[in-house]
């Protein structure tokens, strides 16, 4: 009989979670910047193979929050690990074993389901330091194997997932074959502008910024995407930073996201893009409810 479960996919910040998972899928769901704290949400990507259907959950990265947004973002990737029947927990080659990922094992070890120490970006190191980084990890948590891998190259993925068929439970699938993810279009539109300013701003800037999509329409007569969104800052300098000089930076992200956009919906988009102050939004509970973060 087929195999069906949900694998968790948990590591501190900026470790590649969201690179793994777009690599197993071939698709790219999840954002991805060399920023910390890019995964907001529970992010799902599904994965249909001859031996069943693997749905893999991308998590925020775990640590020790200093904000509302923060306290939201670990209290969601927990809950996202109470629910999974295997958990791949990352931590990178070439670092030594740091605060947030003894926090990390810390909260994994109180899950009941089997552990795969994943080590990536093993593409940046020596092959000889690889026994000793093992070694520095084998007292964070119990687990059941280890795996080197490489989630930008693709080096030993499929090795790790010859490991999580031989963990996930026999079961008919969750899902239709032809789905790759749940999340909707409108928040993958989301994550690509937000992806964008990330990118394209420096310092504080991309964790006081959120995107709400205020409109999504397609016209499918005409091959086009309507999207209208705005782009909230948590202070009125940082509109400033957004927009830029005769708005150019609003410019580049919004023509960034549409190219982004249009690559994966195969379809033209039209995107037109607003910013607007909400102070403080990030440390306001009700606001992080309203924006999916709660």
């Amino acid at each position: 009989m087929p195999k069906s479960g949900y694998v968790g996919i948990a590591g501190k910040p900026n470790v590649g979670k969201s690179t793994l998972l777009n690599a197993i899928i071939g698709e790219r769901i999840a954002i991805t910047t060399p920023k910390a704290q890019t995964t907001r949400n529970r992010i799902t990507g599904i994965l249909n193979a001859p031996e069943g259907q693997c749905v893999f959950v991308d998590t925020p990265g775990i640590h020790r929050a200093k904000n509302a947004l923060g306290r939201s973002l670990v209290s969601t990737a927990l809950k996202a690990l109470s629910d999974v029947d295997a958990i791949l927990f990352m931590i990178e080659a070439g670092r030594e074993i740091s605060d947030d990922d003894r926090l990390t094992a810390e909260s994994l070890s109180k899950q009941p389901v089997p552990v795969i120490l994943v080590i990536n970006k093993v593409d940046r190191i020596k092959k000889g330091d690889l026994p000793e980084i093992i070694e520095s990890a084998k007292d964070l948590t119990p687990f059941e194997t280890v795996i080197p891998i490489s989630a930008l190259t693709g080096f030993n993925i499929d090795k790790l997932l010859d490991e999580i068929w031989k963990i996930l439970p026999e079961g008919p699938p969750f899902f239709p074959e032809d789905m790759m993810t749940d999340v909707t279009e409108r928040f993958i539109a989301a994550e690509m502008i937000r992806e964008m300013i990330t990118l394209r701003t420096h310092h504080e800037l991309p964790y006081n910024t959120a995107v709400v999509i205020d409109s999504f329409k397609e016209d499918e007569e005409r091959n086009l995407i309507r999207i209208q969104a705005t782009i909230l800052v948590a202070k009125k300098s940082q509109k400033g930073i957004v927009i830029g000089k005769n708005g150019a930076m609003l410019k580049q992200i919004g023509t960034s996201a549409r190219l982004a956009m249009e690559e994966f919906f195969g379809t033209r988009v039209y995107l037109e893009l607003f910013v607007k102050v909400k102070k403080d939004w990030h440390e306001d509970d009700f606001m992080l409810r309203e924006l999916g973060y709660r």
